[in-house]
């Protein structure tokens, strides 16, 4: 565990670089821990899935699969590897400021 700076504020991070504390997070952080991963643009469809995330996790404890976001946030696993290469409940987890989901590695 340990402290990175995003959009101003300090943020405790956990060894795999998430936010520890969800309600840390805000649109900002989210913006500045997409930038780091390569995303300088979010559009609607990425804050589509974003806002999911975080909808869910509150809802049941527990971070949404890639799966569960396939069938349930409005957008095709296809998209969801558009929007976010290389792992995207992961890297949509991460930046909605919520825990890695069970599973990724």
């Amino acid at each position: 565990m340990g402290l990175k700076e995003y959009a101003g504020k300090q943020i405790e991070i956990d060894d795999d670089g998430f936010v520890v504390n969800v309600s840390d997070w805000n649109e900002e952080i989210a913006k500045a821990i997409a930038a780091e991963n390569s995303l300088t643009n979010l559009n609607a469809q990425h804050w589509q899935v974003i806002n999911f995330m975080r909808k869910k996790f509150t809802e049941d404890g527990d971070t949404p699969s890639v799966r569960a976001l396939g069938k349930l946030s409005g957008v095709s696993i296809k998209e969801l590897y558009e929007l976010f290469p290389k792992g995207p409940a992961k890297l949509a987890a991460k930046i909605a400021g919520v825990p890695k989901p069970r599973g990724c590695i």
